[in-house]
């Protein structure tokens, strides 16, 4: 069974709304075969991120850049997984009240090092989410989801 992890700093309402939406997504019923394992960006462990094929980040744009704790995860896994993770799907979800391209840009440069591939645009909410940026969401988990599926 293929295994597609979530990793995610949740701190906000809005961004519990989007987290809630991906995860929804990510284990319609429609979609077999993918295990969704969910983590809190500071509790995410290289073996979690090894033994994943492949992956949804969620995280707010804080001052402008990703959050310190998925920072923080990205530091954590990044050199235990390098040579194991290529070629592995992604999505991403970001929520901002502003200034959000840091964000977008810090995590495509991680994730491009990794040689991990972008599957589905990034879902990027500033403000509180409308019903669209909720249906957004679970497109993109599952977008991703489906991406795994055998």
């Amino acid at each position: 069974m293929a295994r597609l992890l979530i990793i995610h700093h949740t701190p906000s309402p809005h961004m519990q709304a989007m987290f809630e939406a991906v995860v929804s997504g990510a284990t319609d019923p429609e979609i077999e075969g993918v295990e969704v394992v969910r983590r809190a960006a500071l509790a995410v462990t290289a073996p979690d991120v090894l033994e994943a094929d492949g992956y949804l980040l969620g995280s707010p744009a804080n001052l402008g850049y990703m959050s310190g704790a998925l920072k923080h995860a990205f530091d954590t896994f990044y050199y235990p997984c390098l040579d194991s993770t290529k070629g592995r799907p992604f999505g991403l979800y970001l929520h901002g009240n502003e200034g959000t391209e840091g964000a977008e840009r810090g995590v495509d440069r991680v994730t491009t090092g990794l040689g991990w591939v972008k599957v589905v645009a990034p879902v990027i909410v500033s403000g509180p989410p409308s019903k669209a940026d909720i249906e957004r969401c679970w497109e993109l988990g599952a977008t991703v989801a489906a991406q795994l599926m055998g």
